[in-house]
């Protein structure tokens, strides 16, 4: 059997969809718009770490991390206005579409004790938002520094119209969700 990736599996959802949920045209199918991957550092202030962060995130996504910085100082958290906060990476094509891909087939089957994605993770505008907790489980990253693990958020943004759309769409992609 062929290997089918994210990008064929999505032109190819018009055909199974239509029937549930009514499409005419293959235009009104969901698709995949955009990945979003984010890593708070909050109050780490060492710049080789906050460094090694960037770098990793670098080395997983394949683009380079922007920098999220303080909107409002907040006395409490010792925080200043444009002090990093954390780092963030928007994948859209052919990066997101590989992206996505090692995801379902390479980092999540690498998860330890991984039981499924919850299906409310899925929110009401039909996207998907991952946390994970280590880094590690994407094999671009090194495994010799285990001091410096890192968790990150995934957010997964789709043109489904509802939750129960999505529900069907990332099913059908291929991502491991838990039983209804």
């Amino acid at each position: 059997m062929k290997f089918q990736g994210v990008k064929e599996k999505e032109k190819e959802a018009f055909k199974v969809l239509k029937g549930e949920f009514g499409y005419k045209n293959p235009m009104q199918t969901p698709r995949l718009l955009k990945a979003v991957v984010s890593v708070g550092v909050g109050s780490i202030k060492d710049k080789k770490k906050l460094e090694l962060v960037t770098n990793r995130l670098e080395k997983i996504t394949g683009q380079k991390a922007s920098v999220r910085g303080a909107k409002k100082a907040i006395a409490t958290f010792k925080t200043r206005i444009g002090d990093t906060l954390g780092y963030q990476v928007t994948l859209r094509g052919g990066r997101m579409y590989g992206f996505v891909d090692r995801i379902i087939n390479v980092s999540l089957p690498r998860t330890k004790d991984f039981r499924g994605i919850p299906r409310k993770a899925i929110d009401p505008m039909g996207n998907i938002t991952l946390g994970i907790k280590e880094h590690t489980i994407f094999p671009e990253t090194s495994d010799e520094d285990l001091k410096d693990v890192f968790g990150l958020a995934i957010t997964l943004v789709t043109s489904a119209k509802t939750k129960k759309e999505a529900d069907k769409f990332f099913e059908y992609l291929g991502f491991p969700l838990q039983k209804a």
